[in-house]
């Protein structure tokens, strides 16, 4: 408990420090929802904030993607929150796959819940 508030209150700083005080509202389950702009951005505040802690070697991340989500037309759209996005940078779920070994690479990333859309997933593995 104590290193996960730890980490918590060190990514609140972080937020505030790089988006404003309004980035640190919490959603119902607590998360923030700061406005990035790179699919990579959340991770990378998530080191900083594990690293500002102290916690670098102790703490993993695990994510929820909840990719049924984002997933239209047989694709997945990352952009999904604009009404507007561009459908030729939607992914195959292969490239989606891809994306998430980038992230493990380059993250200390030990689990990913639903990481594609419940009924395709099957097809996938």
């Amino acid at each position: 408990m104590k290193i996960g508030s730890e980490v918590y209150h060190s990514l609140k700083s972080i937020i505030k420090s790089k988006y404003g005080q309004d980035a640190t509202n919490v959603g119902d389950e607590g998360g923030f929802a700061p406005n990035i702009q790179d699919n990579k951005e959340s991770l990378e505040l998530l080191k900083e904030a594990i690293k500002k802690a102290g916690y670098t070697d102790k703490v993993k991340i695990a994510m929820d993607v909840a990719a049924s989500e984002f997933y239209k037309d047989s694709s997945y759209d990352l952009d999904f929150k604009n009404p507007n996005s561009d459908k030729s940078k939607w992914l195959s779920g292969e490239k989606l796959a891809n994306l998430y070994e980038e992230f493990i690479q380059e993250s200390p990333i030990v689990s990913i819940e639903d990481p594609f859309d419940q009924d395709v997933c099957l097809e996938l593995s």
